[in-house]
């Protein structure tokens, strides 16, 4: 405006703001080339502050990604698992993933682009623009060059984007295995340690995404530049056209006025308009996503430790159920969202997902009914202990409750006398191993699941739990033994492989306290008896607890408790109970095939549980 005002028109003294006239020239022409100068130089800074924006706006928008897809997960981390029971594995993804992101991307472009269009629209009243074909071919000269620039663009950045779907990948698989496995981490105690695995992952991608970002720190301002030294070009030969007639081969006459303005202008003004549908975009999608990862972050964690919790130490392994009631509660949930705008469709918060999926408990419960009603026994140290009964009587659940994955609503649970609830989470689970009839592995070596929990195990360590676990010898004729992969789920190897490489962790773990829950019932004849050998071994000097539909695996149990609708209907021995003629002698003759003296009735109620 200045150049403009002063030189073309002569209307206003050459004149610039902060600058002292001493220090300006008086010639014209001077004033002229001078001006060219601080375009020139203006141009040369909004790069460089261009790239600074990039650097600090990127930055903090994908380290804020990072930390709160850690914060959220360490956060379900410590949530108890009647959480995740009415969770579904892709909704808590989403939250993990696509929530974050979007927060991450409201954080780089909406906030950005949004000062961005207030400041131009503000600054802009009007837009003017008289195009002049010659001059328009001037301010085209860039275009190749872009073009070029583009494709230079396109080239370097291609694996690196390869890169980051790689990363992506890998952090979805990590994510999904350890929610998805999220009743072994808690039984083996190792929260931390997936804390730590995921935060690496995450870590991993947003390196890979830096990659990406670091080519597009170049790219940008780059093109900002291009387009900048096309405007001043612009600039100059119009300016010398106005100042001395058409210069070089350029003909006709060209209308004194504010072109180089409304130009400059309109090149700054279309760009954020067309940001608008974005930013409100992204705007929305975080607004969304904000409610879901602050309701689950508002989650309260039901189980956790007392305050003036001690640690559980020298376990002998006594334990007492004394008038024990459990039934599964909803969980109280913070309220859900309203509907999408765009599709219609109700939206879901992350605690009220249950009300799209199955909302009962593993025993067949429905959540909120009672599923154990006062059930009181004891167990001395190394006695075994059998569960049997009708499926939903709520035999799994009462081992659970052992390893506080859930807390009674009455009575209490004690282990060498101390309620388990004034003990250490940790300390309590690391006393107890569980193997349970749905096997899960991560994906990694055979060594990897083995020693997963006891983290610092030596190979000879590991081979020696495979051993007793009666795994070495198929582990040896793998393709890579013990360093094999297993795939995801541990795809890669059988149901009786799988369960025998569980039983070995367990052995590694080597804990006083044992739960075998229908650790054989999904496997075939050949491999039961296997996996049967290597539980007695386990099982020896270790107090144990069975849940059985196969009696017969349980005929020496020192105690066997026959659970009929959450309540303790029989107890006694196998000789015992046989003798009462009561329910467990009913299942006993119909898996031994001697039912047709029974009466219907019995027979149905024991075909129940086969």
């Amino acid at each position: 405006g200045t150049a403009i005002d002063a030189i073309f028109s002569g209307t206003n003294d050459y004149s610039l703001p902060l600058v002292p006239q001493g220090w300006l020239p008086t010639e014209p022409k001077a004033q002229f080339y001078l001006s060219v100068s601080l375009i020139v130089g203006a141009f040369v800074v909004t790069a460089v502050t261009t790239w600074a924006q990039a650097i600090t706006s990127d930055i903090f928008a994908h380290r804020s990604l990072h930390a709160v897809r850690v914060d959220t997960f360490r956060k379900m981390q410590q949530l108890d698992m009647a959480f995740f029971d009415e969770q579904q594995t892709g909704e808590a993804m989403s939250i993990l993933n696509q929530d974050a992101t979007n927060l991450e991307r409201f954080l780089d472009q909406a906030l950005k682009n949004g000062a961005r269009l207030v400041i131009m629209v503000v600054a802009i009243g009007a837009i003017l623009l008289w195009i002049n074909w010659q001059l328009a071919l001037v301010t085209l000269v860039a275009v190749p060059l872009m073009a070029l620039f583009t494709w230079w663009f396109s080239r370097t950045v291609a694996p690196r984007y390869d890169a980051v779907r790689s990363s992506i990948g890998d952090l979805n698989t990590r994510l999904e295995n350890s929610i998805g496995g999220m009743q072994l981490v808690k039984t083996a105690n190792t929260e931390q340690f997936e804390t730590e695995r995921v935060e690496a992952a995450s870590w991993n991608f947003y390196e890979t995404n830096i990659d990406v970002l670091k080519i597009a720190f170049v790219y940008r301002p780059g093109m900002r530049l291009l387009a900048g030294l096309s405007f001043v070009t612009t600039f100059l030969i119009g300016g010398l056209w106005l100042f001395s007639g058409p210069p070089l081969f350029f003909s006709g006459e060209l209308t004194v006025g504010n072109f180089v303005v409304f130009i400059f202008m309109t090149q700054r003004f279309i760009d954020p308009l067309a940001q608008i549908s974005n930013i409100i975009d992204w705007t929305e999608n975080a607004r969304a996503s904000g409610k879901r990862i602050f309701g689950l972050m508002d989650t309260p964690a039901r189980i956790t430790n007392a305050p003036d919790a001690r640690e559980l130490d020298a376990v002998a392994g006594a334990v007492e159920y004394d008038d024990v009631t459990f039934g599964y509660g909803e969980l109280d949930a913070p309220g859900a969202e309203a509907p999408d705008e765009e599709t219609g469709a109700e939206a879901t918060d992350a605690a009220t997902l249950a009300e799209a999926g199955d909302d009962r408990s593993e025993d067949g419960e429905a959540a909120g009914e009672t599923v154990l009603r006062d059930v009181s026994f004891a167990a001395d140290p190394g006695d075994t202990v059998a569960f049997v009964g009708p499926t939903g009587a709520g035999k799994s659940t009462a081992v659970k409750l052992l390893m506080r994955l859930y807390d009674v609503d009455e009575g209490a649970i004690r282990v060498d006398g101390h309620d388990i609830r004034d003990v250490t989470v940790g300390s309590l689970r690391e006393s107890i191993g569980y193997v349970s009839q749905e096997t899960y592995l991560f994906d990694g070596t055979v060594a990897e699941n083995i020693r997963y929990g006891e983290f610092d195990a030596t190979r000879e360590e590991i081979i020696e739990a495979a051993k007793a676990a009666e795994a070495h010898e198929f582990i040896s004729e793998l393709p890579e033994g013990y360093d094999t992969q297993v795939g995801e789920r541990g795809a890669l190897l059988s149901g009786g492989q799988r369960q025998r490489i569980s039983i070995a962790r367990t052995v590694l773990q080597d804990p006083e306290i044992l739960i075998l829950d229908e650790a054989t019932s999904a496997v075939d004849t050949e491999t039961e008896v296997l996996i049967q050998r290597s539980l007695d071994r386990l099982s020896v000097d270790r107090t144990t607890f069975v849940i059985a539909h196969r009696l017969s695996t349980v005929t020496d149990a020192d105690q066997i408790l026959v659970l009929e609708d959450g309540a303790v209907v029989e107890r006694g021995t196998h000789e015992q109970l046989l003798t009462e003629d009561g329910l467990y002698a009913n299942l006993w003759a119909v898996q031994a095939g001697e039912i047709d003296d029974l009466p219907d009735e019995f027979v149905d109620r024991a075909r129940g549980d086969i």
